[in-house]
């Protein structure tokens, strides 16, 4: 099961990550306080000593905005987090994976999208696109078109990623707010969410 951990945006995060080496972390572009410039998640992605893999997070940008991020910080992953649609997606020319995120509402059924790697699965909600930290309804979900690997992300904690694997069989969990304090990272909280996952 692997494990990506959400948000980084300090150096005292990449100690974290180094020291409990989660599969993923992602860098958010989008416009929101968890924000970073290519040049931070270049500078940030160095200090890894690891083989963690960097994701970038991106909301409806431009190609040439996903390309200098994609070029400047050498990422791994660029995860789509909008309304990027299939045409979107096949103009989309990196050499990486691409991750798209579907935002799920209650009771939908959770669609195949293609040209994409994985399938990220995010709570729906109305006026933002994630890091929202709550769960969609994981009982109401109907049926999962698709084939592709799944990505379990929106409101996992250390008291509810088990049910939610077992739910959903993900290849990989996605975590940021729940192992924050006060807007930070905490290493207690990081600490304990991979020991969940891994046992």
């Amino acid at each position: 099961m692997e494990i990506k951990i959400c948000g980084i945006r300090r150096e005292e995060d990449i100690h974290i990550i180094n020291k409990y080496k989660p599969e993923y972390i992602g860098f958010i572009f989008a416009d929101t306080w968890r924000k970073v410039t290519p040049v931070e998640a270049a500078r940030l992605s160095d200090m890894i000593a690891g083989d963690t893999k960097t994701v970038g997070v991106f909301v409806n940008a431009p190609y040439e905005e996903i390309y200098e991020a994609v070029n400047t910080a050498h990422l791994d992953v660029v995860q789509l987090h909008g309304d990027e649609d299939d045409e979107y997606i096949k103009n989309l020319n990196v050499n990486c994976e691409i991750w798209k995120a579907v935002r799920v509402r209650d009771g939908a059924d959770i669609p195949d999208i293609n040209g994409v790697d994985k399938i990220l699965l995010d709570k729906y909600a109305e006026k933002e696109y994630g890091g929202t930290g709550k769960t969609f309804d994981w009982s109401s979900v109907g049926r999962i078109n698709t084939n592709k690997p799944i990505i379990l992300a929106g409101g996992l904690n250390k008291n509810n990623v088990k049910n939610g694997i077992e739910i959903f069989s993900p290849v990989c969990v996605d975590v940021s707010s729940s192992v924050e304090t006060d807007r930070i990272k905490d290493e207690v909280k990081i600490k304990e969410f991979i020991d969940t996952v891994r046992k």
